[in-house]
């Protein structure tokens, strides 16, 4: 549970989503945070702030293969949590969970006018968090 907490508290203090998941569970599985944030920098936002694949499944993912990428249980566990996190968010891509598109300057301006990265991403990391906390074991 420390690394679910850790994930949302490293978001909230500016980190984007996807390093902040792969941040918090990198230590644990060999691979030291500065590397993990460099590693991940590209991913928020859907991937270059493109408003495609949410950047906490993408940081959830990269966690998977650090645990589990030699076992051959990647693509296994990687399938599960993209499950789950739609199940629980109703989709993976970035523009339909924050009911816009941060790839455009319109899409940019509404979310920080409506606050949805402080409203809505903490949630997504969240969930992404808890949900491979449990594939890692």
């Amino acid at each position: 549970m420390k690394r679910i907490g850790t994930a949302v508290n490293s978001f909230k203090s500016g980190l984007n989503c996807s390093q902040a998941l792969l941040s918090a569970f990198s230590e644990e599985l060999g691979l030291d945070k500065k590397t993990a944030t460099k590693i991940a920098s590209g991913f928020g936002g859907g991937m270059g702030c493109s408003a495609e694949t949410c950047g906490a499944v993408t940081g959830a993912v990269m966690v998977i293969g650090l645990k589990h990428g030699d076992s051959g249980k990647a693509a296994t566990f990687t399938r599960e949590l993209l499950e789950r996190f739609r199940d629980r968010n109703g989709d993976l891509v970035c523009r339909t969970l924050l009911g816009c598109d941060i790839s455009t300057d319109e899409g940019m301006a509404k979310a920080r006018k409506h606050g949805l990265f402080t409203s809505r991403c903490p949630k997504f990391v969240e969930d992404a968090a808890e949900i491979v906390e449990e594939l890692v074991r």
